[in-house]
This record gives C-alpha cells, sequence and structure tokens, in this order.
C-alpha cells in the first residue's frame, strides 16, 4: 500500500510542499493529495493590488498540478485528528494520511475590511469604488500590509483623504535611510499618518484593518502542540509532539536564526516547506536530513506601482543601514512577485530526472497497516 501524504492548503508553502514532494518521491511508493477550498491559486502577496481594481492573474490549480503526479481535492477542512490520522472537510469523507502537511495559513487577526485573503480584498475594492473624491479612508496597521494598502490607495485615488493608524512609529523598524524614503512617499502622495494610536478612536468612511495575522484554529483543535494557534515545530518542520504531522508556512511556529521566531511571510514560507519536504522524503527513504539554512535577505514593500523599498536586513531579520529605494525597489519587488507567481505556475519544468523510493523499514505508517 502506498504512503499517503497529505497537504492541507494550497498558499505558496501548501504549493511549494506538494511539489517539491512529488519531485523527491517515486510515486509507486507513494500518493500526494493537495486539499484546497478554491480551485484556484491566490496570489496573497498582491491583495493590496486586487483591493485597489487592479488585474490579478487567476492560476487554476488544476493547471498547476498538471504534469505533477498531486492529486487536488477541492474542500473546505473543518477538522484534523492528529492521533487518529484524518482530516475532515464540509462535505465528502475523510480522509486518511499517513503524513500530514499542514499548510492552512492564516486569517485577519481582528474583525472588520481587511486584505488578508481574497474575499476580503474583494469587499475591500467594491467599498473603495463606490467612495466619492472627498471620502475618507483609514488603514489600522502599520506593519508591510498596512503600508502596501496605504500607499495603494492613495496613488490610485487620490482625490481621498487616506490616512494610517500605527501603534508605534511610522516604519519604525526600517532603517534610517528606508524610513526617511517612507515618510517622503507618504507625504508625495497626501498620507496622513497617525503615530502612537491603535486607531480604534478614529472615525472614517472606509476602516481597513491590517493589524496582523492569526492562525486557524484548526491546529489548536487537533491535538497538536500549539503555541498563539500555531504547530510548534522542531527545525524539519516536524511537530513536536505529533512526528507524522509537519507544518509550514504562517500555520507553523519554527525557531529561526538567533532563537526568533520566524515571522508569518511568504520569504518564511517558501524555504519552510522546502526544509519539510526534504525532511520527509529523507525519512522515508532513508536519505540525510537537510541542514536548516532558512533565514532573512531583505524586506521588500512596494509603494504603490512606482515607487518601493528594499530594506536588507540580518539572518534574524533586523534592518541593515543599506537599502534600495525607489523606481529600483519597484522593480526589484514586481520581479520577486512575478516569480513567486512563475513558480506556483510551473512545477513541471522543475522536476528532477530521479525520484527515490520509499524505504519499507522507514515507512513506520506501512509496517502499522501491516500490524493492524
Amino acid at each position: 500500500m502506498k504512503h499517503r501524504i497529505v497537504v492541507l492548503g494550497a498558499g505558496y508553502a501548501g504549493i511549494h510542499a506538494a511539489g517539491r514532494l512529488a519531485r523527491r518521491l517515486h510515486p509507486t511508493d507513494t500518493e500526494i493529495t493537495l486539499v484546497n477550498a478554491e480551485a484556484h491559486f491566490v496570489q496573497r502577496i498582491r491583495m493590496h493590488q486586487l483591493a485597489t481594481g487592479q488585474q490579478v492573474a487567476r492560476r487554476p490549480l488544476r493547471d498547476v498540478l498538471a504534469g505533477t503526479g498531486v492529486t487536488l481535492r477541492q474542500a473546505r477542512v473543518v477538522a484534523v485528528d492528529a492521533d487518529h490520522n484524518t482530516v475532515t472537510c464540509e462535505d465528502g469523507p475523510q480522509i486518511n494520511f499517513d503524513t500530514l502537511v499542514y499548510a492552512l495559513g492564516s486569517t485577519a487577526a481582528t474583525d472588520g475590511l481587511n486584505i488578508a485573503g481574497e474575499q476580503g480584498a474583494l469587499a475591500v475594492r467594491d467599498r473603495l469604488h463606490a467612495l466619492p473624491d472627498g471620502a475618507s479612508v483609514l488603514i489600522v496597521g502599520g506593519g508591510l500590509t498596512g503600508i502596501e494598502a496605504v500607499t495603494e490607495i492613495a496613488e490610485s485615488r487620490p482625490g481621498l483623504d487616506v490616512r494610517i493608524a500605527v501603534r508605534g512609529g511610522f516604519g519604525d523598524w526600517l532603517g534610517e535611510r528606508a524610513r526617511t524614503h517612507l515618510h517622503g512617499v507618504a507625504d508625495r502622495l497626501g498620507i496622513t499618518v497617525l503615530e502612537h494610536t491603535d486607531g480604534s478612536s478614529r472615525h472614517a468612511d472606509l476602516t481597513v484593518w491590517a493589524t496582523g495575522f492569526s492562525a486557524h484554529p484548526i491546529a489548536a483543535a487537533s491535538g497538536v502542540t500549539v503555541a498563539d494557534g500555531r504547530i510548534v515545530v522542531d527545525e524539519t518542520m516536524r511537530s513536536v509532539s505529533h512526528p507524522h504531522i509537519y507544518a509550514v508556512g504562517d500555520a507553523a511556529l519554527a525557531t529561526g536564526p538567533g532563537g526568533r521566531p520566524l515571522r508569518m511571510s511568504c520569504a518564511s514560507g517558501t524555504p519552510m516547506a522546502w526544509q519539510a519536504a526534504d525532511a520527509i522524503a529523507a525519512r522515508l527513504t532513508g536519505g540525510p536530513l537537510p541542514k536548516n539554512h532558512i533565514r532573512y535577505v531583505a524586506q521588500c514593500v512596494s509603494l504603490g506601482r512606482r515607487d518601493g523599498i528594499i530594506q536588507l536586513v540580518t539572518a534574524d531579520d533586523q534592518a541593515k543601514p543599506t537599502a534600495i529605494t525607489g523606481r529600483a525597489a519597484a522593480r526589484i519587488k514586481e520581479m520577486i512577485c512575478a516569480g513567486a507567481a512563475w513558480n506556483i505556475a510551473h512545477p513541471p519544468l522543475l522536476l528532477p530526472t530521479r525520484r527515490r523510493h520509499v524505504t519499507p523499514a522507514n515507512d513506520l505508517a506501512a509496517a502499522l497497516r501491516v500490524a493492524e
């Protein structure tokens, strides 16, 4: 019987994990199923663009996975039982697994309109479209999402009164060069910056919340060890409590360089997926476990379509003095976003010539099924 690998969630981390597993393992020994609620891949790093009415390409998952050997099951996951190796979906029978990769990502941490996902971004787009010039828009939250949202809105709708409320200083985690540029862009676009406030007492015709992300509650109810709703994993992205379960992306709490948790981001999720897939393949085939080389290099921020910041950072994500700003940064950010989408859309082109067979001695799940 084949070793059943189930990947939950088809965001950047989930698709990369499923595709890399298909590239590492022989299909005669394994079956890989990717479960996702939507039929298409959502470019989450472009939700601020979608919110302002720009066209963001949709990529059907069946086209993305064609030729990879990965089976797509379109279904919304409602529960995971870590002790009995089952996944429950809204419709259809339970899904049984031997190895699970949990990549269900995150959602907005605050109720209200947000751009944490496609549905929210479309709702913001419709509200923006209905606003007349002179109406006020408030973005609450001064992280990367808030900055990209407020600059995109201010650039696309210059007739609006656009504001951003931040708990601390505006861009205070950036280096001096990048921070000075950010404030200059805000002035140029007519953005009112409200520092040292949570935005709760501010009125606007449209308020968009960008105060961070939180993990879906499914993980906490599954029986695995979690912290702040995220599955606690080791350096191979394996659950510290359930060795047949791995977690990647925003759903996982992993320690990065300097002992700091990896932040919720595409920059973390993709290498986490590679690490998990390589570790699973190694354990099933008897190969060496991969070294964990996950680190940060830069934070890339778009400031509308013609401006941006590439803030160079240390391995543990602390700002360096060096930053690229302006049109050059905007081009680099666009290349990175386009490259991420291209990698998602063309997994068959990256397939290696050799896929390793599962070693029976390493397939504990198969041995347990025989024993039963």
